[in-house]
């Protein structure tokens, strides 16, 4: 999956045998051009370290029509810098098009998500908008909009 955004492009190996519906979601989506135009819209900078993305309406509620369950979980807590996983509500098989890219290691965030890939090019522009830190006005110092903006232009997934 190639990430084109504002600020640089981001490239992400998909793990096509390890997580099929979330990769096929991913290509099909991104076909729809569901995703392009569209901010990532949270970053949290204390005790969890993510840069989500993948909601059109920049509100962490809106997604597809659609939702799946969740694959690829691991047995034990922990996803590693570079890391790119499906978010969720609180309840289960609630998977959809939002996603979270772990720019720093998250070793206690419990195996709740769905590991679908790895940044494999681009961590540099991941670390430019977390650098930059939150935005005032999220729902804390350390959760909320990016200060340094990044919005995904066009996200393409080659996937057959």
């Amino acid at each position: 999956m190639t990430l084109t955004t504002n600020l640089g492009v981001v490239e992400i190996a998909m793990e096509a045998k390890a997580a099929p519906c979330a990769v096929a979601s991913f290509a099909y989506l991104a076909g729809k051009k569901f995703f392009d135009g569209t901010a990532c819209h949270r970053l949290t900078t204390a005790g969890l370290f993510v840069l989500q993305c993948g909601d059109p309406s920049g509100t962490s509620t809106g997604g597809p029509a659609y939702q799946f369950a969740e694959e690829n979980l691991g047995t034990q807590p922990g996803y590693r810098r570079g890391s790119v996983a499906l978010a969720r509500t609180q309840e289960p098989g609630t998977s959809g098009s939002q996603f979270f890219i772990n720019y720093d290691d998250n070793p206690m965030l419990p195996a709740d998500y769905t590991r679908f890939g790895t940044v494999t090019k681009g961590m540099d522009v991941i670390d430019k908008v977390a650098d930059g830190g939150v935005k005032p006005g999220g729902s804390s110092p350390d959760d909320g909009a990016p200060k340094v903006g990044i919005v995904l232009r066009q996200v393409t997934v080659v996937y057959g």
